[in-house]
């Protein structure tokens, strides 16, 4: 029986394996919550506004666990790397937002899921996951050809920013593999999961923040939709979740097994885009998307 399955099986990888599935299936919800949220608020300001929701539920999430004792024993190299990592993931959010109020959420997702390749080769490289590197690379092209397949441009000429979502979204795409390998140096053994979120988000405020003051948009306030409000608070509560599983997951396990299977929300994040928005797959994309189920399956269960 192969040797990860054994680990499985036994419990040894279990937790981090199964915070990982469920950081998937809330992240995959947030996409959803979030584009509901975004259709007349501004996203950077809808993306400072969840990261208020996120950084209270951390603080609660530190206090509830009893951890924020720990807080004083962080090493500053520690420290250095959370805050660098909060930082891609503020650059992130912002660019993923913006590309989901400009474009279909099939569309932008599979390109900000991407990020993946650039995270199995990077946590090759630095952090040595060389275990089953062939199956590892093998599982990469796949995901690359799936995410090639997924990527449709669109069918309407006339309409506007074509081009622009795609920009935003593979800037997303990079910044989310930043912040991925940033946070495994940070979340070292000395530093708690739940508290180490919580710093996180903290940098995530600040930046989303000063952009928005920054861009004046901060005027905009006053004048949000309530129900877009609610899909903003939702969708900062589900990041909430999916942040403790998956930061969890990525101190305990391998970050080259990890972001695999948190990237797999793209699953439930089309299936809930075809009941809410009416948005199909065509075939070519339906390939796609097996190849990165498959690609996925090969990561977790092999390596």
């Amino acid at each position: 029986m192969n040797c990860a399955i054994v680990r499985i099986l036994n419990g040894e990888i279990f937790m981090w394996l199964a915070a990982a599935v469920i950081s998937a299936f809330f992240a995959g919800l947030t996409s959803i919550l979030a584009k509901c949220g975004i259709k007349k608020t501004d996203s950077d300001l809808a993306t400072a506004l969840r990261t208020i929701v996120v950084l209270a539920f951390s603080w609660v999430m530190v206090f509830v666990t009893g951890t924020q004792g720990t807080i004083g024993a962080i090493d500053k190299r520690a420290l250095l790397f959370l805050i660098l990592s909060g930082l891609a993931t503020g650059l992130s959010w912002i660019c993923y937002f913006k590309a989901l109020s400009l474009g279909d959420v099939n569309k932008v997702v599979p390109i900000d899921k991407s990020s993946v390749i650039l995270t199995i080769i990077l946590a090759i490289i630095f952090f040595g996951e060389t275990n089953a590197l062939a199956i590892k690379l093998l599982a990469t092209a796949i995901l690359a050809l799936g995410t090639f397949l997924m990527i449709e441009k669109k069918k309407n000429k006339n309409e506007k920013f074509s081009r622009t979502w795609m920009i935003f979204a593979v800037l997303s795409a990079i910044f989310a593999s930043l912040q991925a390998i940033l946070a495994k140096v940070g979340f070292d053994k000395t530093v708690d999961s739940n508290v180490g979120t919580a710093i996180r988000t903290g940098v995530v405020l600040i930046l989303a923040w000063g952009i928005v003051f920054a861009k004046g948009k901060h005027k905009g306030l006053s004048s949000i939709n309530r129900r877009e409000l609610l899909f903003i608070c939702l969708s900062g509560l589900a990041t909430g979740i999916t942040w403790l599983c998956k930061y969890y997951a990525i101190q305990n396990g391998e970050v080259s097994v990890v972001t695999p299977i948190e990237k797999m929300s793209i699953l439930v994040t089309i299936a809930f885009s075809a009941i809410v928005f009416k948005e199909k797959l065509s075939k070519k994309a339906a390939i796609g998307l097996c190849l990165l189920v498959v690609g996925t399956l090969l990561m977790a269960v092999f390596t």
